[in-house]
C-alpha cells in the first residue's frame, strides 16, 4: 500500500453507549463509501468525555466496543482507528486506543501517556489524573509501507513523544483528540504545525470528539478548532 485514503470521523457522543457506537458504525460506513481504507475515530467515541463517566463506561480490552469495532474493520475491509475508549484493567481505568486491520484483528494498543490536568480560574477545571492512570509506552503499528504512531489528545503537546516516533521512523501519527473550548482553538492547529515542523515527518493527523454540556463533559473543539458538528473529513495520504 503505497498511500491511502485517510477518514476522519468526528461524532457528538452522549450518554447512550449503544446510540454511540450506532453512530460510529453509521460513519464508518459512509467514509466506506468514500473510498477510505483507513478510518479513524475520536477520543472517547462511546462515551461521554468526563470524569465522572469514565468508570461507568469503561470496559475490559476485548469487551463489548472492542468487538464492534473488530466487526467494523473485518465487515469494510478496512483499517480501523478506534478512537478511544475508557479501559477498565482490575481496578485501574485508562484512556486507551485500538486499532484494527481488515480481518479485524486488534494490531495495536495504545494507552494515552500524558493525563489533561487544567485549572484556569473562572473557565475550566479538569482532571483526568483524579480518575485515570497514565500509559507508559509508545505504540506503532504498519499499513502496508506507512509506519504509524499514536497518541491520544494531550499527547500531542509533548514534543518529546513526537520526536520519539520520529527516530522509530513513523511517517504518520495521529492523535483522536477531544480539545476543550477554552485552550483548543489557541494551542489545536498551533500545535500540530509544530510537532509536523520539529519533527519532519509526513502527516500529523488530529480528531476531536464533540461533547455535549447536557452531560456535564468538558466541551471541545473539531478538527478545525471550531466545528462541534458530526462529520467524515476524507483524505489522501501518499507514503
Amino acid at each position: 500500500m503505497n498511500g491511502f485514503r485517510l477518514a476522519l470521523i468526528q461524532l457528538a457522543a452522549g450518554g447512550d453507549k449503544a446510540a454511540n457506537m450506532q453512530a460510529a458504525r453509521r460513519r464508518v460506513a459512509e467514509a466506506v463509501k468514500f473510498g477510505a481504507k483507513v478510518v479513524a475515530l475520536p477520543e472517547c467515541f462511546n462515551s461521554p468525555y468526563g470524569t465522572q463517566y469514565f468508570a461507568s463506561y469503561a470496559e475490559a480490552i476485548p469487551g463489548e466496543s472492542i468487538g464492534t469495532l473488530a466487526e467494523l474493520a473485518k465487515e469494510n475491509g478496512i483499517y480501523l482507528i478506534g478512537g478511544s475508549i475508557p479501559e477498565k484493567d482490575g481496578d485501574a481505568l485508562y484512556n486507551t486506543s485500538t486499532v484494527f486491520n481488515p480481518s479485524g484483528q486488534m494490531i495495536a494498543k495504545h494507552r494515552k501517556v500524558h493525563l489533561f490536568d487544567i485549572d484556569i480560574p473562572g473557565k475550566i477545571k479538569f482532571q483526568e489524573s483524579d480518575v485515570l492512570q497514565c500509559g507508559t509506552s509508545l505504540t506503532t503499528f504498519d499499513i502496508g509501507s506507512c509506519k504509524v504512531g499514536i497518541g491520544i489528545c494531550y499527547d500531542l503537546r509533548f514534543a518529546e513523544m513526537a520526536q520519539a516516533y520520529a527516530s522509530l521512523g513513523c511517517n504518520f501519527i495521529i492523535y483522536p483528540g477531544a480539545f476543550n473550548m477554552t485552550t483548543g482553538p489557541k494551542h489545536w492547529e498551533l500545535l500540530l504545525r509544530a510537532r509536523a515542523v520539529d519533527n519532519q515527518v509526513q502527516y500529523y493527523i488530529c480528531l476531536c470528539c464533540s461533547m455535549n454540556k447536557v452531560h456535564g463533559c468538558v466541551s471541545s473543539c473539531g478538527s478545525e478548532c471550531y466545528q462541534v458538528f458530526e462529520t467524515v473529513p476524507v483524505i489522501q495520504v501518499r507514503v
